[in-house]
């Protein structure tokens, strides 16, 4: 019966496509030609314009929503767009993002990864430093713990500038200073002489490095459609995990050479130059807004006269102090307030990030102090998990293989609980794995590589419940997703913060097993959440006052047109 209504649209872009004309008097002509269209398909289609245009960046706030007579929910009346707004030259402008090759895509959604592999692998790598700290700056080693906490605490507050900064000067420029700043601030950790001017500079690091964490994602949804997002979004996350994999792994083999614990941070350094040339060379600026107000530009300055009409949507938005900080500061926590999806992923997702970290503390007491290992040998325990973490970011793949198909069906908006099936399996998978690890971690008469092995369960639940839940949010909150995920930056970046300041004490105190046990607890306290989505997600949804809801309305939709067609076979039976 699904088949019945053909789709509107192709993907996610296609009516986008349809609907583009010549940049000047763009703007009627689009009107038009959305008034001619069902209150349903003007819907679809003006949401379309909208991620193509912003991603999940829109700087507006949702419309209001009033009730027809029926009850169906009546929005707003669409603002008036006159001919003196800039829009692309026609379907194929290949300053469109989204109209660029797929190999070029491709290459800057790599150098994403990359700068995205950089970023974290500083956020573990020095964790392995701590004790040779400890003795070179005659200071406690609870003081210590807080080379990882202060770095992830400016992972906490970058996102406040760096989401902000992209929608007013564009992506590339953010990449390009923070970038920079981040390289430059290894140089006080290299040569710290004291233990405050290596965590001063540690926080200022981290506040510069969560840029392509914040902006990453956005530069992926600005070049891809539907169909091509979730490849590139599974290698994105995949490569957030990959980093702090790799950091106890390096500065492990750096420490037992002939290096001092100096030669872990020039390292780093040296990989963090070595992205921010990427960066500069490679990623151009996709942010959609930004270029449509480079060419409104370019086009008053050609013609002053005869194009004197001519601006870009981007210059007519508010940019005061209070409109910048309402979306980056109100936005974001008043969604985590209202809405009990982001809320619930964010309680989950915090605890994932935190148990990741953790780890870093965790697997020292398990092999160095109960099996006798080196620090090089627990570095490459986290083989397992970044085993786990490409296991988990290949199953993801093939649990959305189908998405092309849904979108097809649902007109560029599939219902975001067919992101749901990786935490469906991730969530169980993380719980055996904790317990797992906690009960043979335990016991030094039980061979290393059985507690080893259940890393790769740990990884691979971290990473789809990380891939699924981030789908998710992406797929219910289209436009805004920015602020969700903003929100759900911040609120989990904190919570990996502290996991560290008291790790050590906790398996300690408790032991490795019974420490782990109360996280497999929480694990399996939570690991329901998909399972209550993929049920109840719909409901939720349909109240809240940022989620579109338009594969709601498309399946109302299908539903009436099965009943239509069933009452006509009735009628033409009888």
């Amino acid at each position: 019966m699904s088949q019945s209504l053909p789709p509107l649209h192709n993907s996610a872009r296609s009516s986008t496509t349809t609907i583009a004309d010549t940049t000047s008097g763009a703007g009627s002509r689009t009107s038009k030609l959305l008034t001619s269209l069902s209150p349903l398909d003007r819907e679809i289609t003006r949401d379309e314009l909208q991620m193509e245009k912003y991603g999940g960046d829109d700087i507006r706030d949702p419309p209001k929503q009033q009730q027809r007579p029926d009850g169906t929910p009546e929005l707003e009346p669409e603002e008036s767009i006159d001919d003196g707004q800039v829009s692309w030259d026609g379907p194929d402008d290949m300053q469109n993002p989204q109209n660029w090759s797929n190999r070029y895509k491709w290459l800057i959604t790599i150098a994403c990864a990359v700068m995205t592999v950089n970023v974290t692998f500083a956020s573990s790598a020095p964790s392995s430093t701590m004790p040779f700290l400890a003795t070179q700056f005659h200071v406690p080693s609870e003081v210590t713990y807080l080379v990882t906490t202060v770095f992830l605490l400016g992972y906490t507050t970058g996102p406040l500038f760096w989401g902000p900064g992209s929608e007013l000067v564009g992506r590339h420029p953010i990449f390009i200073v923070t970038m920079s700043c981040y390289t430059l601030f290894h140089l006080g950790q290299a040569l710290a002489p004291n233990i405050q001017t290596l965590l001063i500079t540690r926080y200022i690091c981290g506040f510069f490095a969560v840029a392509p964490l914040t902006n990453c994602g956005g530069v992926i949804a600005d070049i891809w459609s539907a169909e091509g997002r979730g490849p590139a979004t599974s290698m994105f996350t995949a490569s957030v995990f990959l980093g702090p994999v790799m950091g106890p792994i390096v500065s492990g083999y750096i420490l037992e050479s002939h290096l001092n614990w100096r030669w872990v941070f020039w390292v780093m350094m040296m990989f963090a130059g070595f992205c921010t040339t990427i960066a500069i060379l490679i990623i151009p600026e996709t942010y959609a807004p930004i270029i449509l107000a480079k060419k409104a530009k370019k086009m008053r300055k050609d013609d002053p006269i005869a194009n004197k009409h001519i601006y870009a949507e981007y210059e007519k938005q508010d940019w005061s102090l209070r409109g910048v900080i309402h979306r980056t500061l109100y936005r974001p926590f008043h969604m985590l307030a209202m809405e009990p999806v982001l809320v619930l992923i964010t309680i989950y997702l915090s605890l994932v990030y935190g148990v990741l970290y953790a780890l870093f503390q965790a697997f020292p007491i398990i092999f160095i102090t109960k099996r006798g290992f080196t620090i090089s040998q627990v570095g490459l325990v986290f083989i397992g998990i970044g085993i786990g973490t490409t296991l988990g970011s290949f199953l993801n793949f093939r649990l959305t293989s189908h998405y092309p198909q849904l979108i097809q069906k649902w007109r560029g908006f599939p219902p975001p609980e067919q992101r749901l099936f990786g935490a469906m399996i991730g969530g169980p998978s993380l719980v055996v794995g904790a317990f797992w690890l906690g009960w043979t971690g335990q016991y030094a008469s039980v061979p290393w590589y059985v507690p080893a092995l259940s890393t790769v369960l740990i990884g691979m639940g971290i990473s789809t419940i990380f891939m699924s839940f981030l789908s998710y949010i992406v797929d219910t909150y289209l436009m805004y997703s920015a602020s969700a995920f903003a929100a759900n930056t911040m609120v989990r970046s904190a919570v990996a913060a502290a996991f560290p300041l008291f790790t050590t004490q906790m398996f300690t105190k408790m032991g490795v097993n019974w420490a782990l046990t109360l996280v497999g607890l929480l694990g399996l306290l939570l690991a329901p959440s998909p399972f209550l989505f993929y049920r109840y997600g719909p409901q939720i949804r349909s109240r809240s006052k940022f989620a579109p809801c338009i594969d709601l309305k498309i399946a109302k939709e299908l539903a009436q047109q099965a009943e239509n067609e069933n009452e006509n076979e009735k009628g033409q039976s009888v």
